[in-house]
């Protein structure tokens, strides 16, 4: 970037760069890197164009962050969407769906008239796992950070598994509706609902915080009770805390607490309100608000902890009114906020 003519006072040019930063992947801290994914979701369709959505909405942003005055400075780069990702996606969703229709209906998993249709999609998911680290190693080999934004939420697999092997110990806050901690999930072994038991699969990670679930099924309830690294602030509790007068900022030091010095944040989108995201895959009522979920993010930065690494998915175009840029535009301003932050707790 020329700073010396570039002027963040005025309109953001459409470059296909978030929020309009011109900064070069070589003069970067921190890289965007895009995963449009959405094969495996159970629920409605469309994640995949999430990162599309929320570039399109983020050049409206205004660049001034009351916690980084001046972020657009810092240096922040777009590695472009990769649009073969997407129509691999397209083709592997309609085979998806079948299996998922088939299983609708009343059938078993394990017909053989779906075998080869789940073994295309946990084919296509490795490989998709196997693109996505190869491309976060490379980045992270030359000291960047990475901003990765999904797709739905099995997207950031292959950059957790990337970040293992430049941090021998860290955490995960993870922001969610969902636990997902479900074990191959309608056959898929890559889920989206199953990103966090594949996540807990890899080395190096001490804790799992999950907060703002309020939806999960028994199974994963057994594991979040056997497995000690797991820590479940659930929105039912969270918000009676509340109503029992008990402050966020409280609540909000009591999830930190458990997180270790260095924490990766998992950011589903879904963990808000669905007011903040009415077109998002699987939406359920309740969840955090915009600003309790940026509260908690600072207030962990301020505790002097460090984010290594973040994922910001489930983000979903609404279909039915291309103009509706709702869902983009709170992803735009988390995206972000999420950046800035993690740029000053580096």
């Amino acid at each position: 970037m020329n700073y010396s003519t570039f002027n963040p006072h005025q309109i953001s040019i459409k470059n296909n760069c978030f929020f309009g930063l011109p900064t070069s992947i070589e003069q970067s801290k921190i890289v965007f890197f895009s995963v449009p994914w959405d094969v495996t979701v159970s629920y409605g369709e469309g994640t995949s164009g999430g990162a599309q959505a929320i570039l399109e909405a983020s050049y409206q942003l205004d660049w001034y962050d009351f916690d980084l005055p001046q972020a657009w400075q810092k240096g922040y780069a777009t590695i472009p969407i990769d649009n073969s990702i997407k129509i691999k996606n397209d083709s592997m969703r309609s085979i998806a769906r079948k299996v998922i229709d088939y299983l609708e209906s009343g059938n078993d998993l394990n017909d053989e008239a779906i075998a080869q249709e789940l073994a295309t999609i946990n084919q296509a998911s490795r490989d998709l796992n196997d693109w996505v680290y190869h491309q976060c190693h490379t980045y992270l080999s030359q000291g960047k950070l990475i901003a990765l934004i999904g797709g739905d939420h099995s997207s950031p697999l292959g950059y957790i598994k990337a970040l293992t092997e430049y941090h021998q110990d860290f955490s995960i806050l993870h922001i969610d509706a969902h636990a997902d901690l479900r074990k191959a999930y309608e056959g898929f072994t890559y889920s989206h609902a199953s990103i966090m038991y594949n996540v807990m699969e890899l080395p190096n990670i001490n804790k799992l915080v999950q907060v703002g679930i309020r939806d999960l099924c028994q199974e994963e309830m057994d594991k979040i009770q056997a497995d000690d690294r797991i820590i479940l602030f659930d929105d039912w509790q969270l918000k009676n805390n509340i109503y029992e007068g008990i402050s966020w900022q409280n609540q909000c030091q009591n999830i930190i607490k458990n997180l270790s010095e260095k924490v990766y944040i998992s950011f589903d989108i879904d963990g808000l309100n669905q007011t903040f995201c009415p077109n998002t895959g699987t939406p359920v009522a309740g969840g955090l608000d915009f600003n309790q979920a940026i509260y908690l993010m600072q207030t962990l930065v301020k505790s002097g902890r460090k984010i290594i690494g973040f994922d910001l998915c489930e983000v979903a175009p609404d279909k039915a009114n291309p103009d509706n840029q709702w869902d983009g535009n709170i992803g735009a301003r988390l995206l972000y906020k999420l950046t800035n932050l993690m740029y000053l707790s580096s």
